[in-house]
């Protein structure tokens, strides 16, 4: 009998660790399945999240964001998607200007009849009218009405559409700008990033490509930490107007990791 009552014993054990066996096997499988199935939905959810693009300066993302607006401008209006952006990024310092983020106002423009919302700034004088709008793209198609309803810039619209350079000259010439170096300036910025594409694109197998003249690269820096624009002009041996000039900046505000030309390209 104690022999009968052992085997039972031993088999009731055994038994107990195979069902334990068993019970642990399927829990292990049950949480394996878990976190697959957690890192699928979280694989998901990732993917429709979108990836913030990160750029080598303002102007850059200047670009990316308004790129478009300025094409839109340029079917309806005529006017090149380059020169549109360019004197956008000149005018507003790259959307960082007082006029860009509290009004949307890219181009300067002052009120001159305006019934809309204004804002004050001192320009030329001080505390003169500027328009305010409630979105940036009012900002790009009043100024697409501004040079397309003008008398002085008709001749403007006689020039190819691909032909910046006589468009920074012309507008200059219209009294856009009393600055002398305006269209060097224009010109430099859609060389620089190749705004020219914009165009390219907008007018497709009409395109008549201009010869670009062969340069050299620019030097650039990197702005760190504790930069101002004074202490990079003295460190390239330059002022403060000319860096800000050749890279057409408004004011001193900088960020960290911008991207400054402290050498101009030079021709060939």
């Amino acid at each position: 009998m104690k022999r009968v009552a052992f085997i039972i014993c031993l088999s009731c054990v055994l038994f107990s660790c195979r069902s334990k066996k068993a019970v642990i096997a399927k829990q292990e499988k049950e949480r394996t399945e878990q976190a697959e199935e957690r890192d699928k939905q979280l694989a998901s959810e990732e993917e429709k999240i979108p990836l913030k693009k990160i750029y080598g300066s303002k102007t850059e993302e200047y670009i990316d964001t308004y790129k478009a607006i300025a094409q839109s401008e340029m079917v309806l209006y005529n006017i090149p998607a380059s020169i549109t952006l360019a004197q956008g990024i000149l005018e507003s310092g790259s959307g960082r200007g007082r006029l860009s983020v509290k009004a949307n106002n890219h181009f300067g423009i002052k009120c001159h009849g305006w019934i809309g919302a204004k804002i004050y700034h001192d320009d030329d004088a001080k505390q003169e009218c500027f328009r305010k709008y409630k979105d940036a793209k009012y900002s790009f198609r009043d100024h697409s009405l501004f040079l397309s309803e003008r008398k002085r810039y008709a001749k403007l619209f006689k020039l190819k559409k691909e032909d910046y350079k006589g468009w920074a000259k012309g507008l200059r010439a219209a009294g856009y700008a009393t600055d002398k170096k305006y269209p060097q300036k224009l010109i430099g910025l859609i060389e620089r990033y190749k705004l020219y594409q914009l165009d390219e694109e907008v007018l497709g197998d009409t395109y008549t490509k201009f010869e670009m003249p062969v340069t050299n690269h620019a030097e650039t820096y990197a702005v760190v930490k504790g930069d101002t624009l004074y202490s990079i002009s003295r460190k390239y041996n330059m002022t403060v107007k000319e860096l800000q000039n050749i890279n057409g900046l408004r004011d001193s505000s900088l960020s960290i990791g911008q991207t400054l030309i402290v050498k101009p390209a030079s021709k060939n």
